[in-house]
C-alpha cells in the first residue's frame, strides 16, 4: 500500500514537472524540466518492478536512466552551440 502510494505521487510530480516543461521561461529551464521527468520515470519504472516482484525492471531503470542523462548533454550541448538558446542572455546561462 505504501508504495502504491509512493508510485501515486511519483505520477503527481512528473504531472506538475510536464506542466514546467510547456510552461518554462526559457529553452534551458524546459530543458531541466524533461530531465526531471526522465528522472521521475526512472523512479516509476523501479517502483513497479517492486510492486510487481520483478526485480528486472530495475535494471531497464538503470538503462533508462544513463539514455535520459547523455540525452539531456547532448540536447544540453546542441542548444547551445547550434544557437537555439539565442534570446536567453548570457548570465542566464551560467557556466556552460
Amino acid at each position: 500500500m505504501m508504495y502504491a502510494a509512493a508510485a501515486a505521487g511519483t505520477a503527481v510530480c512528473m504531472l506538475l514537472v510536464l506542466a514546467r516543461s510547456i510552461a518554462g521561461p526559457n529553452i534551458f529551464n524546459r530543458i531541466l524540466a524533461v530531465n526531471s521527468f526522465g528522472t521521475l520515470a526512472v523512479m516509476l519504472i523501479a517502483i513497479y518492478g517492486f510492486l510487481t516482484g520483478r526485480p528486472e525492471f530495475l535494471d531497464l531503470s538503470l538503462v533508462y536512466a544513463l539514455i535520459n542523462f547523455i540525452g539531456t548533454i547532448a540536447v544540453t550541448k546542441f542548444v547551445t552551440f547550434v544557437g537555439m538558446g539565442e534570446g536567453v542572455e548570457r548570465d542566464d546561462m551560467g557556466d556552460i
